[in-house]
């Protein structure tokens, strides 16, 4: 091979897009439309309510500089769906660009969607830029719940530098109702050790909650988590709307999900979180 051809030789990049659109029939919510591209892969295992649940899966086995991947929710009216992925995203050192991760979620009048992925553990070195488009209908209801780990902490393993950028934007009947962007970069070790960020923590997660109950769950939210160093729940009223945002930071992701799991099986009346978080 001559030089000539070298240069125009790029590294191979994963490329995933996944959709899934659901509907109500015979009082159930079923598939309306399912697309997969790359290594994007939707699963639908059984359940035994009326409700669906959605696995998504990055047969890539992991993502590094300049891989993409984007996933489309839809639920149509009076639906009922939990979202959630096969295993915890890996996103690995990268050589050269970004990793770009998108979802976009439609949740219709009288629907409810519950977004629960696993955790994102990031590597030294790693690079990710995620953004998370959500629009709701005016009596929608929707939880999302996203969790970071910065490296494995029991494999001994730690996220000192790279890059993270996180940006969220959920929006109501059009009108904006949440917004925010993360920025984690360089000398990633040295910010998160800082009091105002996570004072040394390495796993942390956001939690956004809005529905017509909202403002009824809150005593019991503020309940599961006064007693947990790090942890915290807001009820912001917005034009008319109630909104509940928590924020949580732990020492590992055990610590995290130990946190995590009963403030989400509250906020989901009891039901537990996906099978696919204990298997």
């Amino acid at each position: 091979m001559n030089m000539s051809n070298a240069a125009i030789i790029a590294p191979q990049r994963a490329f995933g897009k996944g959709r899934l659109v659901a509907k109500v029939a015979a009082g159930r919510t079923r598939i309306d439309a399912l697309y997969q591209e790359g290594c994007a892969k939707i699963r639908l295992p059984s359940t035994f309510d009326n409700s669906m649940e959605a696995v998504l899966i990055n047969s890539s086995g992991g993502l590094t500089g300049g891989d993409r991947m984007a996933w489309e929710i839809e639920a149509g009216p009076a639906t009922e769906l939990a979202v959630s992925t096969q295993a915890c995203e890996k996103i690995y050192k990268a050589s050269a660009g970004t990793v770009e991760v998108t979802t976009r979620i439609k949740v219709a009048a009288g629907a409810r969607v519950d977004w629960l992925p696993q955790e994102t553990i990031l590597f030294d070195r790693a690079s990710l830029t995620r953004a998370l488009d959500v629009e709701l209908d005016g009596d929608a209801t929707f939880l999302a719940v996203e969790a970071v780990l910065l490296g494995r902490k029991a494999m001994g393993e730690a996220m000192q530098a790279g890059l993270f950028r996180d940006r969220w934007r959920i929006r109501v009947d059009s009108r904006l109702l949440h917004a925010e962007n993360l920025t984690f970069a360089d000398d990633i070790a040295a910010l998160v050790a800082r009091t105002a960020v996570l004072a040394g923590s390495v796993a942390f997660a956001t939690l956004f909650y809005i529905g017509p109950d909202s403002a009824m769950l809150l005593p019991r939210l503020r309940a599961l988590v006064e007693a947990q160093a790090g942890a915290g729940v807001s009820h912001i009223k917005l034009g008319g709307r109630d909104k509940l945002i928590g924020r949580f930071a732990a020492a590992d992701g055990f610590a995290l999900r130990k946190i995590l799991i009963p403030v989400i099986s509250h906020l989901r009346k009891q039901k537990t979180v996906p099978k696919v978080w204990v298997l």
